[in-house]
């Protein structure tokens, strides 16, 4: 397949950036892809790494000839680089960002384009705790959201060209304005970050927090490990998406405040009653959005602790002609096994793999 870009730029190759520019690379998506950054070093990584084909630490070096300019900076410094390196820009150069936030960066940025420089606000909603070019994965945006927020002022061609890039790398594109995405954000992304820190903040600074540490396995190491993330993009995104968060804090701290008021009155039945709404609320969300993603057809596997186990169970569904869409190990006890679950994208791949595998002596149920 012919490339659909020719030169492609991305400002800051980090985990995003690096992310995108690895599944440039791998799915020949653009004729050149070029990473720009401050360290050398960094740099030097990503072109060994698959990120990019070449580098450069001079913007205006690295931003000639560019077709497409991909900011993977962070978000509280989209606007002010893009300010500096416009001088650069040829005309008809597509311009977008992978910032968490919008609406601030959308904005500013359309008060600075000079005419015939175009920008798509774009937010591939994929991540890990992992930081730099050294945790980029290629498979990153497979079957992510990748959400653009188009306004009355994006040009059609400019807005296409970034929905082929995004879905090029496996993403499935939806499009939303910027403030339904700030507050769609905060809800599901920016506010259980905050709660992930203030966790962790808050057991750590306890007394006697050797002793608590020590047992903080399992849930408490789930549901907090979103808060080992870059501080400083984070601090950006509280920052330019302030409002929204402190929206979504103010609902959030109502929530708590009628919980400790019911648990303090020895309210037993109220306090089922509330968390049986919690349980029920968690199921009723769904692994995948209807109408965005498809469904998942899933199937768990126990399998053995012993070298090639995953292998085998994969191999012999591989053989039965099945196409496995997702795969997670859920939990493992080191000398016995574990289970993982496998998902599928039809109900009769999943009804086969029960059949096979149970063929073949492997415990599975469906999910």
């Amino acid at each position: 397949m012919l490339p659909f870009f020719g030169r492609v730029v991305i400002y800051g190759v980090g985990l995003i950036g690096g992310s995108l520019g690895m599944a440039m690379c791998a799915r020949n998506l653009a004729e050149e892809v070029v990473g720009i950054g401050r360290n050398p070093e960094s740099l030097r990584r990503a072109v060994e790494l698959g990120a990019v084909h070449r580098a450069a630490v001079n913007p205006k070096e690295g931003l000639a000839g560019a077709e497409v300019v991909v900011f993977g900076t962070p978000v509280g410094t989209t606007v002010s680089l893009l300010q500096e390196v416009l001088p650069f820009l040829s005309p008809g150069t597509v311009v977008t960002d992978v910032g968490s936030t919008k609406a601030a960066v959308v904005r500013g940025v359309e008060s600075i384009l000079p005419e015939g420089i175009y920008f798509v606000g774009g937010h591939p909603m994929a991540g890990s705790e992992q930081t730099g070019v050294r945790g980029a994965d290629p498979y990153l945006f497979e079957n992510a959201f990748y959400v653009l927020t188009p306004t009355g002022n994006t040009f059609p061609d400019a807005l296409e060209k970034i929905r082929k890039m995004a879905a090029g790398v496996g993403a499935r594109v939806i499009e939303l304005n910027p403030a339904d995405h700030d507050l769609a954000v905060a809800a599901v992304s920016h506010l259980p970050h905050l709660v992930a820190a203030a966790l962790v903040n808050t057991v750590m600074g306890m007394s006697g927090q050797e002793r608590v540490s020590s047992l903080a396995a399992g849930g408490f190491r789930d549901i907090t490990r979103i808060a080992g993330g870059d501080p400083v993009m984070w601090r950006d995104i509280f920052l330019t998406n302030k409002d929204m968060v402190l929206a979504m804090l103010r609902d959030f701290r109502n929530c708590l405040s009628d919980f400790e008021s019911v648990l303090a009155d020895d309210a037993g039945e109220t306090v089922l009653n509330w968390l049986a709404l919690a349980k029920e609320n968690r199921a009723r969300l769904p692994a995948r959005i209807k109408g965005y993603l498809p469904r998942l057809y899933e199937v768990v596997v126990t399998a053995p602790d012993r070298p090639g186990s995953i292998a085998e169970f994969t191999g012999h569904l591989a053989r039965a002609g099945l196409n496995i869409s997702d795969i997670e190990i859920m939990r493992v006890r080191e000398g016995e096994g574990g289970t993982i679950r496998v998902g599928f994208g039809s109900e009769r791949e999943q009804e086969e793999a029960v059949k096979v595998l149970q063929d073949k002596a492997f415990p599975v149920r469906k999910r």
